[in-house]
């Protein structure tokens, strides 16, 4: 489970972080200076500070906002491009014959069918019988 969560958490890092080539922008534009007071506010007063800093909270929820546009984008264009790899590789697999099962059988020869020789394995020596034991 928790390699499952890991595992969303970097790919939600990396849809964010690719670039975004078809110009397509939210529409909600952040300017970094006040992204980076929104967090310093967001530190510094944790309990109900959207009550308190109503600016914060919403140049906050603008951030968020274009974080998930991005990262939604960044999605679709991993998708799109492991859709057009899939898609590659069933066209190759389409285009190649395949191979039945019949024709892979049966493809052994008389010489490689016979057993290999094996030279027969000595026995220990017999030990005496002791006194006082049975001889087998």
């Amino acid at each position: 489970m928790f390699f499952m969560l890991r595992m969303a958490f970097w790919l939600g890092i990396v849809c964010v972080l690719l670039p975004v080539g078809n110009g397509a922008s939210s529409g909600a534009q952040v300017d970094p200076a006040s992204a980076v007071s929104a967090a310093s506010a967001t530190i510094s007063d944790m309990s109900n500070f959207c009550g308190r800093q109503p600016e914060a909270c919403e140049v906050g929820g603008k951030v968020a906002v274009a974080i998930g546009h991005k990262a939604e984008a960044g999605a679709r264009t991993l998708y799109d491009i492991i859709s057009a790899k899939l898609n590659e590789k069933g066209e190759k697999q389409a285009a190649e014959p395949r191979k039945s099962a019949a024709s892979t059988q049966g493809t052994l020869t008389a010489t490689d069918l016979a057993a290999a020789w094996q030279a027969p394995v000595p026995l220990p020596p017999r030990r005496e019988a002791k006194v006082g034991r049975p001889a087998a």
